[in-house]
């Protein structure tokens, strides 16, 4: 597992032109690690709730035609 110290004498490597370049991999990186502010889409459907009777989904076709209503 490389260290800080390792991965700090490597940047000693790295000629000046590509530094803008490395900076972008790192930073990309980097916030590739940190959860996003904007919730995902599977934690806003986890939100979703639906207020209708308990044979909805098996009777969804005849509540869409008409055959059975919502009460």
């Amino acid at each position: 597992m490389a260290t800080r110290e390792e991965i700090k004498s490597e940047l000693e490597n790295v000629p000046e032109e590509r530094l803008t370049e490395l900076y972008r991999i790192v930073k990309t990186f980097a916030q590739s690690r940190h959860p996003s502010s904007q919730p995902s889409l599977m934690a806003k459907l986890r939100r979703v709730r639906i207020d209708a009777p308990p044979d909805f989904s098996e009777n969804i076709d005849l509540y869409l035609t008409g055959e059975k209503t919502l009460e």
